[in-house]
């Protein structure tokens, strides 16, 4: 994965496919994206280069073709303000990453120390409210926009279980609190047929040194992919060609 990262950066001019950063904004991005970054998406179909935390996740199915200039342009000016809307949630982490079709999408981390207790699926008071508000402000007003829900634990074992033991019960508990978080969304008026997929992945993709307290705390994590859906972007193609 990280050679491939570094392939498509290469591909890319360097910017077009890493986090948001400077004073380039999605809608700039998602310009340079159609037009540069449509012969890299061989290479990219089913990946998301995430910056420099993590080795990224699958995000949605590519479609098939390089998007153009003008598509890229819509859907990063969409996920704009998707972005600053998610900023206004209380405990969200927000940035800009890139999907499967090199397009811009928004990636949403709950810190699942605030979403959960140790070892629970349940969620807390305090999280409830800021998923309340993530639906209600973000997703409800974007249902154009998929949604990819991935859960995470650190790398710590389970008491009386061996290494594999631990490692299939972490996938589980990380299935288990993704589960949670989706049903919250739908609970809170989101379509299901939006949450385009549910994942656990346990101890995967560690995005800080399991090592330490404080890096094990940021491996314990849900995080909520908000990219462009198949009927966004053949509405951008459709807006853009007329």
């Amino acid at each position: 994965m990280k050679g491939l990262k570094f392939y498509a950066l290469a591909l890319s001019a360097g910017m077009l496919l890493s986090s948001c950063g400077g004073s380039m904004n999605n809608t700039g991005k998602g310009s340079l994206i159609g037009a540069g970054g449509g012969g890299a998406l061989g290479t990219l179909v089913g990946t998301l280069v995430a910056g420099n935390k993590g080795k990224g996740a699958a995000i949605g199915a590519a479609v098939g073709a390089a998007v153009g200039t003008g598509v890229g342009a819509l859907i990063g000016k969409k996920m704009d303000k998707a972005k600053a809307a998610a900023q206004q949630v209380e405990n969200a982490q927000v940035e800009s990453v890139t999907d499967a079709n090199g397009l811009q999408a928004v990636k949403v981390t709950f810190d699942s120390g605030i979403l959960f207790t140790t070892g629970s699926s349940t969620l807390s008071s305090g999280a409830t409210a800021s998923l309340a508000k993530f639906a209600s402000t973000v997703l409800n007003v974007n249902k154009d926009m998929d949604v990819a829900i991935k859960g995470y634990t650190d790398n710590q074992g389970w008491k009386n279980s061996t290494a594999e033991q631990s490692r299939q019960k972490n996938i589980a508990l990380s299935q288990q609190r993704a589960g949670a978080v989706s049903n919250y969304l739908t609970q809170c008026g989101v379509s299901s047929s939006q949450i385009a997929s549910v994942e656990g992945l346990g101890e995967a993709d560690p995005v800080a040194d399991n090592s330490t307290a404080a890096g094990r705390e940021q491996n314990r994590r849900v995080e909520v992919y908000l990219y462009a859906s198949q009927k966004m972007i053949e509405e951008a193609q459709a807006q853009v060609s007329k």
